[in-house]
């Protein structure tokens, strides 16, 4: 089903958002200062989310994103 017309089956949508959750969260066990907010992610917006993680973190993008690659 497609409940919310995205065009993305439901099923794998909800999946997706539950590794999301997790990944979230292990992200905030990693470097403890960040937050809900600060791991919000906006299409089209990607270099700006990792700048901000990366004045947050104080660790490089490239680092930053191998994590992200490496928990996912």
């Amino acid at each position: 089903m497609d409940l919310n017309q995205n065009n993305i089956n439901d099923q794998t949508e909800l999946k997706a958002r539950g590794n999301w959750n997790q990944l979230k969260g292990e992200a905030k066990q990693k470097w403890g200062n960040l937050t809900d907010d600060d791991l919000n992610y906006e299409d089209g917006k990607q270099d700006e989310w990792y700048g901000r993680l990366q004045e947050k973190t104080g660790h490089a993008v490239e680092d930053i994103k191998n994590w992200f690659n490496r928990t996912f």
